[in-house]
């Protein structure tokens, strides 16, 4: 069966898998699953519900939900109609969320539980387009899920709904998924099919995974990488567990002990930060021995042959440490693939050297998103992979990497003028991104071309690689590095307070409730210096960070400092932090 439209997938993965297990999601603290069969009947009563509605070929239908298997009975149902999947974060703010279903004029919305379903409903006099809101979980003011479904089977014409399926060709528009904005408003990347596809197809051939085998999901589905990823697992004939929080994660690995797990960086971290953390409770000879374990998986270099003495070390700690981060991520790990942001090098080598494989990849929306990745038969450590087959990549002359292929969007909606300045008259999408590729053909990102900035010396600076540098502290969870046109550089320091809390403990010192009060102690306040006077130095001098200042915020999705794929938000960090920021240039040290 030759798939050509996104929902193709589904009789290909009945005839081919038929699995017992397809989709399963939690609610009230246990599994609920899916077979592939009631995925495809799922599906096909939501197409039957939305015809009943008088749902036509091309209407908007949003989505604003958690990670459920419900999400993709929509997914699927609205697509086979011809209908376009406008997907929107859950933790989108009130402001982004009326732009996002204002712009796209979402004739039916589908929340996921009565927070969302609130979110949305106190805009509705606001949304002249918005006819409908279903909800999955049963909520007052919107119609119950199920209602549809009953619609679906009251509506007995699958002759038409054949009818609308094969009116679907590969180049319809499928997807309008609105980028983080993290400079400006959301925009909206129109993504076909063939689009999608194109990406699935191509990284489905060398994902080197097994039928029946499990993933465990928690990125969110509104997103273009883990919805890619969501299409990969159906097609190969993976199970699919979505995790209903990731405060629960560890306890779902332990559940569902998974094979995949596609992630951030920041999952790695707060793993590598709660293994810390119960190291930091050992004493005497454990303690030790958890020490030594992480000095030699620090020292673990990919594909050299570190000498029989290293091993013999590495295998000694396997068995007596690494074995337990296994066992935390339920015992079958195969392998982690990463995109997003850069993962911290030290990261890489400790999980390689406990024997989890992390790959890194890159993309971003207006590519679908997949433009490289890291795989078994090609890796390179601290690179991007190389570009996925069907790709062609180029590096301008200011090394901006750029893209054209079968996976490049179709433009931004409503804005033909944005979307002439991101893909040139030759079909070449900018990326934005600067980039170097080597002698073998691997890629390795080196910042983002807006980003980039002058100091007053005349030197350019590339920001992120200094903030990632900064994070590789155990003691700072994020930053923002400063000084256009300024003699020196600064950051903004958002502090990783659970680890100094736990470092706190484990050096006798009693913490304060308060996060500002934590850092105005004399002992955190000398440490957090000698982190930044570690971290913050180059071989370069105009990359030395100069001056600093850390903040007694945590920094999310929620509070406005982080996209949903948490990239910094750097217009709203300067804007709240504005004259904290000027005054960086004045004062040294200075704790807000």
């Amino acid at each position: 069966m030759y798939i050509q439209r996104i929902f193709d997938i589904l009789p290909y993965a009945l005839q081919r898998y038929n699995l017992d297990v397809a989709l399963a999601g939690r609610k009230g603290g246990k599994w609920l699953t899916w077979s592939m069969q009631d995925y495809c009947e799922m599906a096909r009563l939501t197409s039957l519900g939305l015809l009943n509605l008088g749902v036509r070929s091309g209407d908007r239908i949003a989505t604003l939900s958690t990670n459920r298997p419900e999400w993709n009975f929509v997914d699927m149902g609205l697509l086979q109609v011809g209908a376009v999947h406008v997907p929107v974060y859950p933790t989108i703010n009130d402001e982004e969320l009326l732009w996002v279903l204002t712009e796209s004029e979402a004739s039916v919305l589908f929340v996921g539980n009565k927070f969302l379903a609130q979110k949305a409903l106190a805009l509705k006099d606001q949304l002249p387009a918005l006819q409908h809101v279903f909800s999955f979980d049963e909520v007052a003011g919107a119609t119950p899920y199920t209602h549809l479904l009953d619609m679906g089977r009251d509506f007995d014409r699958a002759e038409l709904l054949e009818e609308r399926k094969k009116m679907v060709k590969p180049s319809d528009l499928a997807s309008i998924i609105y980028t983080s904005g993290t400079t400006s408003q959301p925009k909206g990347v129109m993504l076909s099919h063939e689009n999608h596809l194109s990406n699935v197809l191509v990284a489905a051939f060398t994902i080197r995974l097994r039928p029946y085998e499990t993933i465990l999901s928690y990125l969110p589905l509104s997103h273009s990488y883990e919805r890619m990823v969501n299409y990969i697992c159906q097609y190969i004939g993976l199970k699919v567990y979505y995790t209903d929080s990731v405060n629960n994660i560890l306890a779902n690995f332990r559940e569902v002990k998974p094979q995949i797990l596609v992630t951030v960086p920041l999952l790695l971290e707060r793993v590598y930060a709660g293994i810390l953390k119960k190291g930091m409770k050992m004493h005497g000879l454990q303690r030790v021995i958890f020490n030594w374990s992480l000095a030699v998986g620090n020292q673990f270099r990919h594909g050299e042959n570190q000498g029989w003495w290293y091993n013999w070390q590495l295998a000694v700690t396997r068995r007596l440490v690494f074995r337990k981060w296994q066992d935390a991520l339920g015992g079958n790990m195969k392998k982690i693939i990463c995109g997003g942001a850069k993962v911290q090098p030290h990261l890489l080598r400790i999980f390689w050297a406990a024997g989890i494989p992390v790959y890194e990849g890159y993309g971003l929306t207006e590519a679908s998103p997949l433009v490289a990745y890291n795989t078994e038969d090609d890796f390179r450590a601290g690179t991007i992979g190389k570009p996925i087959a069907d790709l062609l990549v180029s590096i301008s002359g200011e090394g901006e990497l750029l893209v054209k292929g079968p996976n490049v969007m179709q433009g931004y909606y409503k804005h033909p003028e944005l979307t002439a300045a991101t893909i040139d008259k030759e079909g070449w999408l900018h990326t934005g991104d600067k980039a170097e590729m080597d002698q073998d053909g691997f890629l390795r990102i080196t910042g983002r071309l807006k980003e980039i900035f002058k100091v007053a010396s005349g030197v350019y600076v590339y920001p992120e690689v200094l903030e990632n540098r900064l994070k590789q502290s155990f003691f700072i969870a994020n930053a923002m590095v400063v000084g256009e046109h300024c003699n020196y550089l600064a950051a903004v320091v958002a502090p990783n307070f659970e680890y100094i809390r736990e470092w706190c403990a484990d050096h006798h010192l009693a913490a304060p409730q308060s996060d500002h009060d934590l850092l105005q102690m004399p002992k955190v306040a000398s440490q957090l210096e000698n982190e930044m006077l570690r971290f913050g130095q180059s071989p370069k001098e105009a990359e030395n960070i100069a001056q600093w200042a850390f903040v007694a915020d945590e920094w999310g999705v929620d509070t406005g400092e982080l996209t949903p794929s948490l990239k910094l938000r750097r217009r709203a960090v300067n804007e709240k932090y504005s004259n904290l920021i000027r005054g960086l240039f004045e004062l040294r040290g200075r704790v807000d």
